[in-house]
């Protein structure tokens, strides 16, 4: 999860559903098999749930995998879609299968409301957008959970359990917290439940995890970043932005000062996204990158300074996405994000920067000493985008980010039988449930597992002979507490 422009997050779902589809196929190529267990269904959704006069729907698409389900009384586990479109792999792979399978539960996945199909034709329009929000969402869950009970003849017999990363893993906990009464338990992997207007801790996180020699990270790797990003500012402050464009194999020359921000944040999100999905093979580990920032790989002969390393970082990126320069120019972005076309190929930015705007903050700011690259990515240029895309004032962020704390309770919510599960390499962390924050607040019900090592979202997906001892460890912590859970439904039930 990012809250801007960036390719990086798109990659991420890509080569996510790229890995689940591969493991699938050396199932004894079971694959094909598999897939004819999914089915898909739309559900006709209210576009506002709290407007008894407003009769206006939306299509919300959902899918069913019953390859699991022990018939008629076996376990539910929904996994709730995020900012983007779900896929047949979200009811076929990832730790939520391994622990359906174990447990014969009914597997449901629910598209988020605006994104992926899920989206009435004119639902970019900025008056539309309106009706985007988390509370509409728990209350589609609601809707779709109602829907579900009918179809299949569910009973109160049958335990529903939640399951969400990030966005969607903050969703997660505050169904449970909001809708009790639908959801026995929820696991919440890497959410971010408190919102922040100034997020500057997530690129403070960013800093420690590239010190990280656990991971592969130095204090030699966070010195040669801070001085490569800074090399990268002084050649742009003197009057250098051709050679820069050249250098960074940039689509336009960043010679006003808005095309250098974009820039600066486009390799920003290089590191960012490196740290913020380590070892998940997205784009590089840790290890890797400091590998070329400290010139571990290279002889005495051939090492480089700091700047030039980070342009190699930048080819090596470009290398691995189909990218064939870096675009920084900021009147395309705007241009590409005011786009209220469903075929305008940015189907997920508009609508995510429109919830920052409108819900969750969670700008990622470089204004203290600690952050490790541009003093150029203020939260002026950043809220900028509220009034600009949507009439969103930015005096008015402080109240809506407010209230959504309020809402939700925070990093602090009284909430029972909600798992948090973090990692102490992931950025988000800071603004999740971790171990200490329960221990501080005396929170009763909601537990916490920390992962030292592990990056965003890390404990999804299934287990690969790679992963850490400590994400093994953490997954099989879920799996104890999920066979729990229903085990206490089920004498509950009696």
């Amino acid at each position: 999860m990012q809250d801007r422009k960036n390719p990086i997050k798109e990659r991420v779902q890509h080569v996510r559903l790229v890995k689940a589809k591969q493991n699938l196929l050396t199932l004894s190529g079971a694959g094909p098999k598999l897939l004819q267990h999914v089915t898909q269904g739309r559900i006709h959704q209210r576009l506002n749930h709290f407007s008894p006069q407003d009769i206006r729907t939306f299509p919300q698409r959902f899918l069913v995998n019953e390859m699991y389900w022990r018939h008629p009384d076996g376990p539910v586990f929904l996994f709730i879609g995020g900012e983007g479109p779900i896929s047949e792999f979200d009811v076929l792979a990832g730790h939520h299968i391994d622990m359906a399978e174990e447990h014969g539960a009914l597997l449901l996945a629910l598209e988020h409301r605006f994104y992926g199909d899920s989206i009435n034709p004119d639902g970019l329009k900025t008056e539309n957008l309106a009706d985007l929000s988390s509370q509409q969402a728990l209350a589609d869950l609601a809707v779709f959970h109602q829907h579900i009970c009918q179809s299949f003849n569910l009973t109160h017999g049958n335990t529903w359990i939640s399951f969400g990363g990030s966005y969607s893993g903050a969703l997660s906990a505050w169904f449970r917290g909001k809708f009790p009464h639908l959801v026995y338990a929820a696991v919440a992997s890497s959410a971010p439940v408190k919102a922040k207007l100034d997020f500057s801790s997530y690129n403070n996180i960013v800093a420690l995890s590239l010190m990280n020699e656990a991971v592969g990270g130095s204090a030699k790797c966070l010195a040669e970043v801070r001085r490569a990003f800074a090399a990268v500012e002084a050649s742009l402050m003197e009057g250098n932005a051709d050679k820069v464009a050249v250098d960074f194999g940039c689509c336009q020359i960043p010679s006003n000062h808005d095309d250098q921000i974009e820039l600066m944040q486009n390799l920003a999100d290089i590191v960012m996204g490196t740290v913020q999905y380590n070892d998940e093979g997205v784009l590089m580990s840790i290890h890797e990158l400091c590998d070329v920032m400290t010139n571990r790989s290279r002889s005495y002969d051939e090492k480089m300074d700091a700047y030039h390393s980070l342009v190699e970082l930048a080819q090596i990126y470009r290398s691995t996405t189909e990218e064939p320069c870096l675009d920084v120019s900021h009147e395309q972005t705007m241009r590409d994000l005011m786009h209220t076309t469903l075929q305008s190929g940015r189907r997920t930015e508009r609508q995510w920067i429109y919830q920052t705007c409108s819900e969750f903050g969670f700008y990622q700011t470089c204004e203290d000493d600690f952050c490790p690259f541009s003093g150029m990515m203020t939260l002026q240029t950043q809220t900028m985008l509220c009034p600009v895309l949507f009439g969103i004032s930015q005096y008015s962020l402080p109240g809506h980010i407010a209230f959504t704390n309020t809402y939700y309770g925070g990093n602090t919510p009284h909430t029972q039988r909600v798992l948090y599960v973090n990692g102490g390499v992931d950025p988000w962390q800071d603004l999740s449930v971790v171990p200490s924050r329960i221990g501080t607040e005396r929170e009763e019900g909601a537990q916490a597992i920390f992962i030292e090592d592990a990056a965003h979202c890390a404990d999804m997906m299934s287990s690969r002979v790679t992963d850490r001892h400590s994400l093994r460890k953490a997954r099989q912590e879920i799996e104890n507490c999920v066979a729990s859970w229903l085990k206490t439904a089920k004498e509950m039930k009696k």
